[in-house]
């Protein structure tokens, strides 16, 4: 089973995150920030991955740090139920349209953490939530799952529209990196034999 559970408690944040890699999209996440749910069920539902996020944060201050730090802890539950990596497809892109957004997301699992992200938003905020939280979130995340992710919105005039493709189409490489090759034969996906080095 590629699974893991990450306990981080600080003294901004309380969190504990458990995912399945070969789940079936359940997920079962409290934050207290609603549109930050509404983008990690969205992110369960299209990844196939089982993810359940409880999170207590200051949110008397703002939505940085609880933001933030789940990402820190799905990162590194990702990193930790990936294993070696033995067998993982490794790499995946999409091309992920919300309406009149269009938003191109591109995943190499390689154990080289790095974020490109090329999106803008016409909004500082979504209802009580600020946008500059989702590069936040989609850096913290990749740092932590080790992984390099390139996330660029190519149009769009939502912001709502413009984060969910965001998360939908980091949902969708991540199904397709994650899985399975059967013709990889149980190798590691690189010629070095290892990821990360």
């Amino acid at each position: 089973m590629r699974t893991a559970t990450i306990k981080r408690k600080t003294k901004e944040t309380d969190i504990a995150v458990s995912v399945n890699l070969d789940g079936k999209g359940v997920s079962n996440v409290a934050t207290g920030i609603g549109f930050f749910d509404h983008m990690l069920d969205l992110l369960a539902r299209h990844s196939g991955i089982d993810i359940t996020v409880k999170a207590q944060g200051d949110l008397h201050v703002d939505h940085h740090h609880t933001t933030e730090d789940v990402g820190i802890a799905l990162g590194q539950a990702v990193k930790q139920a990936l294993g070696d990596m033995a067998g993982i497809t490794r790499y995946a892109d999409v091309h992920l349209p919300m309406d009149e957004t269009l938003s191109r997301v591109v995943i190499d699992i390689s154990g080289r953490p790095v974020l490109v992200f090329r999106v803008e938003f016409p909004r500082d905020k979504i209802g009580e939530f600020d946008t500059e939280l989702v590069r936040e979130w989609f850096h913290a995340f990749a740092m932590n799952a080790g992984i390099t992710l390139h996330v660029e919105t190519l149009y769009g005039e939502n912001s709502h529209h413009i984060s969910e493709s965001c998360f939908k189409g980091l949902a969708r490489v991540l199904r397709a990196a994650v899985a399975i090759d059967p013709r990889a034969n149980g190798a590691v996906p690189s010629t070095k034999g290892q990821l990360g080095g």
